[in-house]
C-alpha cells in the first residue's frame, strides 16, 4: 500500500483534487439563494460523483495501462453499440438525445468514447508506428474515428464530436505522419467549412453567428453569453462572495451549473479564483504532455497525448465560450462542470495516466514497440 502510494504522481493527483474541491466549492455556492440551499443544484450529488471517481481513479492507476492493449477492439465494438443504442433507447433532454438510463442510473455514453477512442488510437499508432508515414494508414486511424463521430454529432452534439476530432488530431500529429498529409487535411477542412456550415442545426448556426456578433441579439441567441461575460467581468479582483453575484444568484446566468460554470466561479472568486483554476489546469495539462516523453513504450506516450489534448480543449473552449470568444458549444469544464459521466471519465482517463506514470521507471520495454 505504501510502495503504491509513492508510485503516485503526486502531482497529477494534487492538482487533480484541487480542482474538484474548487468546483465542488462553486457548485455549493451556485445554489446559496437568500441564504438557503435550493436543491435545483445538488452538489452533494456532484460529491458522491467525485467520490466514485477517486476510488475509480485509484483502481485504474493500480492496473498495468498495457493491458488495455489487449481488448482495443471490444472496447471499440462496446463504443460504437453503446452510441447507436442511444439512438433507440436513448433519453432526450434539452433537444438532444444522448442519454441512456438504467433503472436509476443514466449516464451519457458519448462521454466513454473519448476514453475508449483514446485507448483504440493509441493501440493502433503504437502498432502501425514504423508504417505511420504511409499515406494509408493515415486513412485506416480516420476511419477509426469516423463512425463513433458520425454517431455523436447525429444526437446532435456537435461539441462532443469535435473533442474526438482533436483528440484524432494530436495522436495523429504524435506519429510519423508526413507533414504535407497533415497540410493537406487543414486545407480540406477550411474549404469544407463553409459547407459544413450549412448543415448544421439553426440552433448551432446561431451560435456561430453570435459569436460573429455577440451584440446583435443579447436578449435572444446571444443572452447566454452576454449573461456570462456580465458575470466574469464584475468578479473583479477577489469576487463578490460565495452568497453573492447577480448574475448567479438573480438566475440571470442560464447553465450556471454546467456550461457556464466558469462566469459563476469568476463571479464569485474574481480574477483570482479564476487564475488560481486556469492555473492548476495549466499545470495538470503540463504535467501529462511531460509524461508521454517519459513513458516506456509508444502505447502510454499516445495515451498522455490524447488525455492531454482532450483536456487542453476542453479548458480552452469552455472558459472561451464564458468570455464571448469561443461559441456555445456545450463542452463542460473537466471536474469542475456539474456531470457523473463526465467527472467519472475523466477520472478514468487520469487513472490512465497515473498508471503510465507509475511504470515510467520500469526497465521492462515491449519488443514491438522501442521507444
Amino acid at each position: 500500500m505504501r510502495r503504491g502510494l509513492k508510485q503516485l504522481d503526486w502531482i497529477v493527483v494534487t492538482t487533480t483534487f484541487l480542482i474538484v474541491a474548487l468546483g465542488l466549492l462553486v457548485l455549493y455556492s451556485s445554489g446559496i439563494k437568500a441564504g438557503e440551499v435550493r436543491s435545483e443544484i445538488d452538489a452533494t450529488r456532484q460529491f458522491l460523483y467525485a467520490g466514485v471517481g477517486l476510488i475509480a481513479l485509484f483502481i485504474v492507476s493500480r492496473i498495468d495501462y498495457r493491458l488495455f492493449k489487449s481488448y482495443a477492439v471490444p472496447i471499440y465494438i462496446i463504443m460504437v453499440v453503446s452510441l447507436a443504442a442511444v439512438d433507440v433507447i436513448g433519453r432526450t433532454a434539452l433537444g438532444a438525445q444522448r442519454w441512456i438510463s438504467i433503472g436509476f442510473f443514466q449516464f451519457q455514453p458519448s462521454e466513454f468514447a473519448k476514453l475508449a477512442l483514446i485507448i483504440v488510437l493509441g493501440t493502433y499508432y503504437s502498432k502501425v508506428h514504423a508504417r505511420s508515414s504511409q499515406f494509408r494508414y493515415l486513412v485506416y486511424s480516420l476511419l477509426i474515428l469516423l463512425l463513433p463521430m458520425a454517431l455523436i454529432i447525429a444526437q446532435p452534439d456537435l461539441g462532443t464530436g469535435l473533442v474526438l476530432l482533436v483528440i484524432w488530431i494530436s495522436m495523429t500529429i504524435a506519429s510519423k505522419v508526413k507533414r504535407r498529409y497533415l497540410l493537406l487535411g487543414a486545407g480540406s477542412l477550411a474549404i469544407l467549412m463553409p459547407i459544413v456550415y450549412r448543415f448544421l442545426a439553426p440552433y448551432q448556426q446561431n451560435r456561430i453567428n453570435v459569436l460573429l456578433n455577440p451584440q446583435a441579439d443579447t436578449l435572444g441567441t446571444g443572452y447566454n453569453v452576454t449573461q456570462a461575460v456580465i458575470a466574469v467581468g464584475s468578479g473583479g479582483w477577489t469576487g463578490r462572495g460565495l452568497s453573492a453575484g447577480s448574475q448567479s444568484q438573480l438566475n440571470f446566468l442560464p447553465s450556471q451549473h454546467t456550461d457556464f460554470i466558469f462566469a459563476v466561479l469568476a463571479e464569485k472568486l474574481g480574477f483570482l479564483g479564476a487564475g488560481l483554476a486556469i492555473l492548476l489546469y495549466t499545470v495538470l495539462i503540463a504535467r501529462i504532455f511531460l509524461l508521454s516523453t517519459q513513458a516506456i513504450d509508444r502505447f502510454g506516450a499516445y495515451i498522455c497525448i490524447g488525455a492531454a489534448s482532450m483536456l487542453l480543449f476542453h479548458v480552452l473552449i469552455n472558459i472561451g465560450m464564458n468570455m464571448g470568444i469561443m461559441p456555445v458549444t456545450g463542452i463542460p469544464l473537466p471536474l469542475i462542470s456539474a456531470g457523473g459521466t463526465s467527472m467519472l471519465t475523466n477520472f478514468l482517463i487520469l487513472g490512465l495516466i497515473l498508471s503510465v506514470a507509475r511504470h515510467r521507471g520500469s526497465v521492462q520495454r515491449l519488443k514491438d514497440e522501442p521507444v
